[in-house]
């Protein structure tokens, strides 16, 4: 079989369930700013939402006709799960009115993939957050160690060690010699 032209993670779901949810992680991408998920989830999403931040700043009727087809807009809820009822708000008329303007001075890299310290218990999935880059938004969660935490952890072993053996010989010295002085 050929694999030619195929793009993208599959994600272990067929291609209505992984269109929707790519869609709705966008959505509430977009609506909250910030969104939990799995790297591969957030590495499939990040460019499509992207794309979709550029077509919201050139702000065009055929844009934002793109964006609705690719989004299938929906209106936004509070921390209650409500809809808001002031002005009728949709996740589009929020990424063209609010999200896309603060974007306006920037080419590219609307978003961010922070790596938390967390794991899904069942598969241990890495965690990571995946956020607008605003400027008032500063990564969120606990962010991993250095990749050199391993070789700081063993020269503080090794200067533990070194001590204790310092101590022990200091420790054995004394008795050394009161046991040598007592013999002669």
């Amino acid at each position: 079989m050929s694999s030619h032209r195929l793009k993208g993670r599959q994600l272990s779901r067929d291609t209505e369930h992984r269109l929707a949810l790519r869609r709705n992680l966008i959505q509430s991408l977009f609506e909250h700013g910030a969104v939990r998920t799995t790297l591969p989830k957030a590495k499939e999403v990040q460019p499509l939402a992207e794309r979709l931040i550029t077509l919201a700043r050139r702000g065009t009727l055929t844009d934002r006709r793109h964006v609705v087809a690719e989004l299938n807009d929906r209106r936004l809820v509070d921390e209650n799960q409500d809809f808001i009822t002031e002005g009728n708000k949709t996740v589009v008329q929020k990424l063209f009115k609010e999200i896309a303007p603060k974007f306006v001075d920037r080419k590219g890299g609307y978003t961010r993939i922070t790596k938390t310290a967390d794991y899904r218990i069942g598969d241990a999935a890495d965690i990571v957050i995946l956020q607008l880059i605003l400027e008032d938004s500063k990564p969120q969660g606990t962010i991993r160690r250095a990749a050199g935490l391993r070789r700081k952890r063993n020269e503080r072993k090794h200067a533990f060690a070194g001590r204790v053996l310092k101590a022990r010989k200091s420790e054995a010295s004394p008795t050394a010699t009161a046991e040598a002085s007592a013999s002669t």
